[in-house]
């Protein structure tokens, strides 16, 4: 059997290559990490728009992560595109039931891709935020996505940031890893806001680049450390320092 730390990633496929479960795939191989997978949709899409997604349907999601855990108990579970409230019912209800009730689930809140593309219905929002967050070690989320999750306006600044941070604990999740990347911040802010403890900012410099995926790409970072038992903070700041030299690369090409 392998001794490199397993992440299941429960995630939507992308056409493009560019997010979803290939760039998971891609970030766990930079890691060391085994990848178990679950697909939770079949999409087609460019780098400009998604042209058509196809929801896998919720006996076969089951079938699926119970398979997985078959195969091999993970040590952390990355959860992306959900699509609607039966995937999101379907995976609360088989990872609250006993699969991952022990395993640390970190939650990259997949709303609307980079194109504009909708990725998860409103109905699937709210059984979100009853079902899985409160299961969930880690949420990710994006300025815009924090703002739908907590249904108030856009942040507009790095107070109002703070705050929308220690309030998105309050919907369930045990910490939560606001992403700044967005903001209109000189700087690229991520406010690490954990129960209990003060809120921490990782501050790095923009890099004037971009990476489809990148979301993706540093949750799933993060759930391989974590998967490995690095701490949640810590964990965060080597997700973070593995995008910003993703970015730097692609700045130089």
């Amino acid at each position: 059997m392998s001794t490199h730390p397993a992440v299941l990633v429960i995630a939507g496929s992308d056409s493009s290559g560019g997010a979803g479960l290939a760039r998971d795939l891609e970030t766990l191989k930079d890691f060391g990490a085994e990848p178990l997978l679950v697909v939770t949709a079949v999409t087609a899409q460019s780098h400009a728009r998604v042209r058509a997604v196809h929801p896998v349907p919720p006996p076969m999601l089951r079938a699926q992560i119970e398979a997985a855990f078959e195969a091999r108990t993970p040590d952390a579970i990355k959860i992306g595109m959900l699509t609607n409230r039966e995937t999101v019912e379907t995976i609360a209800a088989a990872l609250g039931q006993g699969c991952g009730r022990s395993v640390p689930i970190v939650l990259d809140p997949v709303l609307v891709s980079s194109s504009g593309g909708i990725l998860l219905d409103e109905a699937g929002r709210r059984a979100l935020r009853d079902m899985l967050l409160p299961l969930t070690a880690l949420l990710t989320p994006n300025v815009s996505e924090a703002a739908v999750l907590l249904d108030s306006p856009l942040a507009t600044s790095g107070t109002e940031l703070d705050h929308q941070a220690q309030r998105l604990l309050e919907l369930g999740p045990r910490a939560v890893l606001l992403k700044g990347g967005h903001s209109g911040e000189e700087e690229a802010v991520d406010r690490l806001a954990c129960r209990g403890e003060p809120l921490r900012c990782m501050t790095a410099p923009r890099i004037r680049a971009s990476m489809r995926g990148s979301g993706c790409a540093l949750a799933t970072a993060i759930t391989a450390q974590l998967a490995a038992g690095i701490p949640v903070a810590e964990a965060c700041r080597r997700g973070k320092a593995y995008i910003g030299e993703r970015l730097q690369a692609a700045a130089r090409v």
